[in-house]
């Protein structure tokens, strides 16, 4: 019997999800759009399947919605990641436009952060596992995959013209507002790099899904913590965000060879063997108390424990 999520499967191994700025991928041949219907509802908009140079199929879908039209707390987060992995995804390299609570950190710089700090306010769907009657707890020590992350690290001559910085903190907030002045310094008190309003439950819920991701931060501001400027503003953001986006789909061009071979490899795959398997033991519920209910919703994405 084939199952729905059979019905979506393309072998589609790399997923990119496009943050604020970048809603579309270029240098890549479109192939069809698709839009999986998951247990947790449709995803922001269609998930567009394009062939790189060398023949493999990438994933791309805009977190916010082809017309930029979900806030960053309205975004179906569970659909998104549940979508991407129907279609085969086992990588995802997400974008994300934030704003800099570092001075080296520049409008226009990059971070590919190691770490995130949760300051969102418990309204966004956070697990997969929520209301399913079914227990499991996946590890979040180490929210980003290294891994992923030294693989992007390593193209940052891609786009000379500015800083891939290789490490940092994100702090994840709720918005759609931006911080404060007062709470702009307690996060930078507290050693973070660049803060975002989506990274939070994205990347808790790749790991649930046991996919390896990693998120290249596009910094447009300083965010309101410099007492010499006046804070952020909209237009501000605006500014650097087109310069960004074309950054960012040439540090992309330049990974995706490189993350091919890693993917599309026979054997083992290196990169992702991190996450594979991940939650297999992350069920701490005797089977047989689990809802029926609930593991069939689950098994949409985890076909192999239920």
């Amino acid at each position: 019997m084939v199952s729905q999520t059979d019905s979506y499967f393309r072998d589609v191994r790399i997923g990119v999800i496009g943050g604020t700025g970048l809603y579309t991928l270029d240098g890549l041949t479109v192939k069809e759009e698709v839009t999986p219907v998951t247990p947790w509802g449709e995803p922001s908009g269609p998930i567009t399947i394009a062939e790189t140079a060398r023949g493999h199929q990438i994933a791309f879908l805009a977190r916010h919605g082809p017309s930029h039209s979900v806030l960053p707390s309205e975004v179906n987060y569970r659909a998104n990641i549940a979508a991407l992995k129907a279609v085969g995804v086992q990588v995802i390299l997400a974008f994300s436009a934030v704003g800099s609570l570092r001075e080296e950190v520049r409008p226009g710089d990059f971070v590919l952060i190691d770490q995130v700090i949760d300051r969102t306010k418990g309204v966004r769907g956070d697990s997969f596992f929520t209301g399913t009657g079914v227990t499991a707890h996946a590890s979040f020590g180490e929210p980003i995959s290294a891994l992923l992350r030294d693989l992007v690290a390593k193209h940052d001559s891609a786009v000379p013209e500015i800083t891939v910085h290789a490490s940092g903190t994100a702090v994840c907030m709720e918005g759609p507002a931006f911080s404060t002045r007062a709470e702009s310094n307690l996060y930078r008190s507290w050693g973070a790099s660049v803060i975002n309003m989506t990274c939070i439950p994205e990347s808790k819920l790749a790991r649930e899904a046991e996919i390896t991701y990693a998120l290249v931060c596009m910094a447009t501001d300083y965010d309101a913590w410099r007492e010499s400027e006046e804070p952020v503003t909209v237009a501000e953001v605006m500014k650097t965000m087109k310069v960004n986006a074309a950054n960012a789909r040439t540090l992309l061009l330049d990974v995706l060879p490189e993350l091919e071979t890693a993917v599309y490899s026979p054997g083992v795959c290196a990169l992702t063997k991190p996450e594979t398997g991940s939650m297999q033991y992350a069920f701490q519920q005797d089977p047989t108390k689990q809802s029926a209910v609930g593991k069939e919703k689950l098994r949409f994405l985890f076909s192999n424990y239920f």
